[in-house]
This record gives structure tokens, sequence and C-alpha cells, in this order.
């Protein structure tokens, strides 16, 4: 059998294997795999810290993509969330359960591979068995000296603005399950090795975004949550739509991690991008004093997005 997870591996040899692919990468004073934690060297700006996790059958299908892009998805959903706060990621830990047999020398590639893309360390983690794929990411980040961007921060009259055109991981997804596309189509790259976008989410929040969330549900939840946290409306009048997508797909389809930011009328946000050398961020809208208003080219947003069904109903009396 070759080592790519079909002959089931020992804990030891797997952890020995990693160890031998990410020796090195430790900075001064640092330790990474071997002990009980890592030692890491603090920044100079506030500690962001998250986590987020894939499940085999919930967040990606094995049928569909690799280990590899299940790696890469759950590493570059941590690098967006950073990337919203207006930080940048700096290293991760990676915890692990799987079945007897899986591949998982290629979920370490797709999990090593979205780590030096983002300049992320993978300093250790945790193994263990279970019935599906599970990987979960904790990620640390800092803010250096720039602001740290809530999602509270809103205020009416805002422009709201989002890095870029939406929907193509729903329709990539929809066209892989569907057999219509292959991996290498744009839009089932898209779903299967999304991008994250930190430098944007680093210069919304120097050119003074008030308020920021990456776009992991669709654009309309997630609009819709950046509202509620700043007590404002919203008037969406225009949806960046993805070649090969539908509105339906930009609106509710989830996983773009594009950002939405919140920023004051009159900020020169077009030319500050270009002058960065990134895509053109589009405007959608603007905040408005109506904390309840949520609306889309003057109709009600309609109620879209990814929510998982999790809990039981409350208790009633």
């Amino acid at each position: 059998m070759d080592d790519r997870g079909r002959q089931p591996l020992g804990e030891l040899e797997i952890l020995a294997r990693l160890r031998s692919r990410l020796s090195g990468l430790s900075g001064p004073d640092e330790v990474h795999l071997g002990d009980d934690t890592a030692v890491l060297s603090p920044g100079s700006g506030r500690v962001l810290f998250a986590a987020d996790l894939v499940v085999e059958g919930v967040h990606f299908d094995l049928s569909l993509g690799t280990a590899a892009d299940a790696g890469w998805k759950v590493v570059a959903a941590n690098v967006s969330d950073v990337a919203a706060m207006g930080g940048v990621a700096t290293h991760c830990v990676v915890g692990v359960a799987a079945a007897p047999g899986s591949d998982l020398v290629g979920l370490f590639d797709g999990l090593q591979a979205a780590s030096a893309a983002y300049g992320v360390g993978l300093v250790g983690g945790d193994l263990s068995r279970a019935p599906v794929l599970v990987v979960c990411v904790s990620i640390l980040g800092e803010t250096g000296s720039g602001p740290t961007v809530l999602r509270s921060g809103a205020r009416p009259g805002d422009e709201l603005w989002c890095t870029g055109p939406l929907g193509a991981s729903a329709a990539g997804l929809e066209g892989l399950g569907s057999g219509r596309l292959g991996r290498d189509d744009p839009l089932a790259r898209a779903y299967l090795r999304p991008l994250a976008r930190p430098a944007e989410g680093q210069l919304a929040a120097g050119i003074g975004a008030s308020a920021m969330i990456d776009i992991s549900d669709g654009l309309a939840l997630d609009a819709t949550r950046l509202a509620e946290e700043s007590g404002v409306g919203i008037e969406l009048d225009e949806v960046p739509v993805a070649a090969g997508a539908s509105e339906e797909q930009a609106l509710g389809g989830g996983e773009d991690y594009e950002l939405l930011f919140a920023v004051r009328a009159g900020t020169e946000v077009e030319a500050s991008f270009e002058a960065a050398g990134l895509r053109r961020p589009v405007r959608v809208g603007r905040c408005t004093a109506d904390p309840a208003g949520r609306s889309l080219r003057g109709a009600p947003l309609p109620p879209l997005g990814w929510v998982h069904d999790l809990g039981a109903p409350a208790r009633q009396g």
C-alpha cells in the first residue's frame, strides 16, 4: 500500500512524519511540535484567537474533493476570521479525529500548503479516532499597531463594501455534485480551495473600517449579523455575483470568504485598494438609522444563508 492513507498508520508514525515535514519552522526561542504545548514568542499587538472545524459529511464530501482540500479549507476559514478583524494570522494548532485508513498524509499536505500560503506556523495539535474525519484548527493572530475591527462599530450613513464577487463556492459545490464540473474548473476550485483575504482585511482596517465580517454563510445572513451587532439597518443596492453563479447563491451560499466592511461615506476605498495592488471592492449599500431595516433594492432582504441546526428547542413555560 502507498502512504496516502489506505493502510492504517499508527499515531506515533504519523507524528514522526509530521515532525519531519514541519521541522525548522519555529522562530527564535520558540518550540513547536514535540512537547506538551508549543512555546511561542508574543507579538507586539493585541492577540486574536479563534477556532473553526470541518466535519466530513457536513463541510466537505470526500467523493467530491480530497482530504487535502479539507485541510486547506479549515486553515483558510480560520485565516479569514482573523482577516475580518483586520489582523494577521501567525500560528495554529490542529486537532484531527479520523477513522482507520483515512488519508491523514493528504490531509496534512493540505493543512501545510494553506499554512505556508498564509504565513501561518503549524505548531502542534492532537490526534484521535472517530467514525468520520473531523478537523479543528485553533488559530492565533495579532493586530500589530493597527486597530481591531469588530462587527459592532458600524454607524448610520456608513457605506458597505465587499471585497469581491460571491456565490462561486456554492456554484462549485452544485457543479461538482451534479458531475457538470471537474475539480479544475474555477467554480469548483472556489469550493475546494477557497481563498481568505488577509491583505484586504488589513487595508480595510487601515482606511478606517468601522465594522467588518467575513462572508462565510452568505451575504444576506452575514450583512444581517453585522447590522444586528452594530444596531443599524442596512440597505443593499448591489450584489456582486461571481461569473457562473446565481444571485441566490451569492446571497445565501456561503464559504466565499470575501470580506464585508463598513466605512465612513467619502472614504477613498477604491483608490486605496488599487494603490495597494488589490482588486477593487464593490460598494453594495449603506447603513441606516432604523435598526430593523433590512432591504435589497427597496424590497425585503431575503432570509438566506447557512445556519447549522443544533441543540433542542427551548422549553416553554
